[in-house]
């Protein structure tokens, strides 16, 4: 039985066309994609623990709520 860091791997893993869109339309796509994972809007310059976590994707927006990098599972 494969584990859930491995089952979660075999979708999709990064979004870089997000890039531009909403942080909302990030989540919806991202989830739609991918089911397995779980994802976090957060606001650039935002300071969380950088631990790796293998069903989360952060979506890192700016102050217009526009996603500034490619969100990418961790």
């Amino acid at each position: 039985m494969s584990s859930t860091c491995e089952q979660v791997e075999q979708g999709k893993t990064s979004w870089p066309e997000l890039v531009g869109e909403t942080g909302e339309c990030a989540a919806t796509t991202i989830k739609k994609e991918n089911p397995l994972v779980t994802t976090r809007i957060i606001a650039v310059g935002t300071i969380i623990p950088m631990i790796y976590i293998c069903d989360r994707v952060l979506i890192w927006i700016n102050d217009e709520g526009i996603t500034e990098s490619t969100p990418t599972i961790g």
